[in-house]
């Protein structure tokens, strides 16, 4: 028997966006309702495509910080589709643990179940008076669960398709927090035909086939991290014959995070940045076309405008600007940083036994990155007869603690930029 069913996890309804900077007014709506819009989009292609049912796979909300719009926008969407027949099952996860409870939401529509934390469930899905597939899963009872619950999994005799569904670090992934850690070899213990996995973030599959161990990723993106970024949905798996013939990804999201970087090599003046910069911005944005993005931008590479960065406030001379120019396309582009990251137009390789003072600072830099104890001894030495600020802009938390090669190599820029300036 053929159908589909989708699988959804980390839906996070109603938690606020970190990570960014103030944005415009413009965007607070769009960042307020991302996550419940994300959720409807789930519901209408469920709906589009009948499936057979849906699987969330934990933290639909984020604990203490759920809010009654989102605990009801939730309910309200299971209930559209419960009424088209589409049942959902839902497991908690660490961050909306069985513990902590729903404060608005009493009774669920029928056609919901949300499993409980004591034992694994299996609930099943019929159609026309046969089982379609059997559903099994186990809820967080609190936040911090350290017990291997994908043990607690075992395949049932009947002979149907069978689903896992669990909140669990597969893989020990370092990005998450270990709960419920498992590794691929322990969730293929259980003979299921299919592990619908929630908690990382990044959609990935473990596994193809035989079973199929796949995480879906959260449902919206909630800050530029790495994990965060690029297209988020959740993932339509194709039944056929009790095996496992398509897995889709279905992105759902309302609001996308993206990086980019513009090499200022060849670029002249500022004004020649901010035409690169709002061109790369416009299309990295229409890779998401039909979607609100927030972008950031580095600026890399060495070039004459480098010289210019360093005299001017990076807000006032690139920022403002390229978000003014943004604000005209008919898709929202909010540019949220743009992190300077260019050299000098030197051949610091040039300088070396040239006999001057440019000279001395690259041979000081040869000998503090060969021995980097020496870089600790010359900022304790120097450091009470120079301004502290001027020190801690220029040197960061190097100031306080030994610099790290990154950071010698681009106080190195920074000196012979300031020197080269001045003559």
């Amino acid at each position: 028997m053929r159908f589909q069913f989708i699988h959804a996890a980390d839906l996070h309804l109603d938690t606020p966006f970190t990570g960014m900077h103030r944005v415009d007014a413009s965007l607070v709506d769009t960042l307020r309702d991302a996550t419940t819009k994300a959720f409807d989009n789930l519901v209408a292609v469920a709906l589009e495509r009948s499936v057979a049912f849906v699987v969330i796979a934990g933290d639909v909300y984020d604990g203490p910080d759920r809010g009654v719009r989102a605990q009801l926008a939730f309910r309200n969407g299971l209930d559209r589709l419960a009424q088209a027949g589409i049942p959902t099952f839902v497991v908690h996860g660490n961050h909306d643990p069985v513990e902590e409870g729903w404060s608005a939401v009493r009774k669920w529509p029928d056609g919901v179940t949300v499993f409980g934390a004591g034992a694994v469930s299996t609930v099943s899905v019929e159609r026309d008076g046969q089982t379609l597939a059997l559903i099994h899963g186990i809820s967080y009872p609190r936040r911090a669960v350290a017990e291997n619950l994908a043990l607690r999994f075992h395949r049932d005799p009947a002979d149907c398709f069978q689903v896992g569904v669990l909140h669990c670090n597969a893989g020990a992934n370092a990005d998450h927090a270990p709960y419920s850690p498992c590794s691929i070899d322990d969730l293929m213990a259980s003979q299921l035909d299919y592990w619908a996995l929630g908690h990382v973030h990044l959609r990935q599959n473990l596994h193809e086939n035989g079973p199929w161990i796949a995480y879906p990723g959260s449902l919206q993106g909630l800050s530029p991290k790495p994990s965060e970024r690029g297209a988020k949905g959740a993932l339509v798996v194709e039944v056929d014959d009790r095996r496992v013939t398509g897995v889709e990804f279905e992105p759902l999201d309302v609001i996308r995070f993206d990086e980019f970087e513009i090499d200022i090599a060849g670029i002249s003046d500022v004004a020649g940045l901010l035409d690169a910069l709002v061109e790369a911005a416009h299309a990295r944005a229409a890779v998401h076309y039909g979607r609100a993005v927030v972008l950031r931008v580095s600026l890399t590479g060495r070039g004459a405008v480098h010289r210019d960065l360093r005299r001017g406030h990076i807000r006032d001379f690139v920022l403002q600007p390229a978000r003014a120019a943004l604000a005209s396309a008919t898709q929202t582009v909010w540019l949220d940083v743009v992190e300077d990251r260019t050299s000098p137009e030197i051949d610091v390789d040039s300088l070396r036994g040239r006999g001057d003072f440019a000279a001395d600072l690259v041979e000081t830099v040869d000998a503090m990155l060969a021995a980097p104890a020496t870089a600790a001894e010359l900022i304790a030495t120097h450091q009470d007869s120079l301004p502290t600020g001027d020190l801690r802009r220029l040197l960061g938390d190097a100031l306080d603690a030994a610099p790290t090669v990154d950071e010698i190599r681009r106080a190195l820029e920074v000196a012979l930029d300031r020197v080269t300036e001045v003559a």
